[in-house]
């Protein structure tokens, strides 16, 4: 399905980037896995790649640090000789209520999920418009949709996420580029792992299908947005929540 497609997903050391770093290569691309911190997960995230048949390497990089990601991008396209799918992953949290958010906590955030994306996005803009195709998956997520309480900073990147990939499929769309955004809801993660089963009930109690995803349940959704049977798809957010939004 993505035979010989050239692939760059960001934050792919762990969770919903790594399962979808993985579900791209067992389509047939071959993947960049960038990482901030955790090499020796991103570098087993290869490994486990290279497994498949198929060409991996990891990248650091800092996707807020706009000449980090356009280093990035020219690794890939030097490599690879293209750069067709670009997955927007890398995120952090810095969680608090708003009367005791920190300045910095909202900087980071907003550097990291916002800026991030915009850096990555106009890093492959040229590319692909050059190239006449591409496929740009962000990953938003559901709270950028229904809003959350101690997330004021993590959801207004993800709604300012899910804003700019309508714009920006508007402005690619001539040059056959797709660009759509998924968006997550309860997903299991490290960090749900740790919360008490109080906690994970309320979740359950809130979502209709009462479990929680799988990042491999986002992952193939990404990996349908990355193929030829999206090509009529642009500009638009999938709620992947087990029916909480709808």
């Amino acid at each position: 399905m993505l035979e010989g497609k050239a692939a760059l997903v960001t934050g792919a050391s762990r969770g919903i980037g790594k399962a979808i770093a993985i579900e791209l290569a067992k389509q047939g691309a071959n993947v960049v896995v960038n990482y901030a911190g955790s090499k020796d997960k991103a570098e087993a995230v290869v490994d486990e790649i290279k497994q498949l048949g198929r060409d991996a390497f990891a990248v650091q990089a800092n996707v807020s640090n706009s000449d980090e990601v356009k280093d990035i991008i020219k690794q890939t396209v030097d490599h690879f000789g293209s750069l067709d799918i670009l997955v927007n992953n890398a995120g952090i949290t810095r969680d608090n209520l708003l009367m005791r958010m920190k300045e910095e906590e909202f900087d980071e955030v907003i550097d990291t999920n916002l800026k991030g994306v915009f850096n990555c996005l106009k890093g492959v803009t040229r590319q692909m418009m050059k190239q006449r195709s591409g496929k740009i998956i962000n990953v938003a997520s559901i709270v950028g949709v229904t809003g959350n309480p101690g997330q004021a900073n993590y959801v207004a990147a993800k709604s300012g996420v899910i804003g700019m990939t309508k714009s920006v499929a508007k402005e690619l769309a001539a040059r056959n580029v797709n660009v759509n955004a998924v968006a997550p809801g309860f997903i299991a993660t490290d960090m749900t792992d740790e919360l008490s089963d109080e906690a994970k009930q309320q979740m359950y109690d809130l979502i209709p299908l009462d479990r929680l995803g799988d990042p491999e349940d986002v992952a193939k959704v990404v990996r349908f947005l990355a193929s030829d049977d999206a090509n009529y798809m642009t500009g638009q957010t999938i709620h992947v929540d087990g029916g909480m939004v709808m």
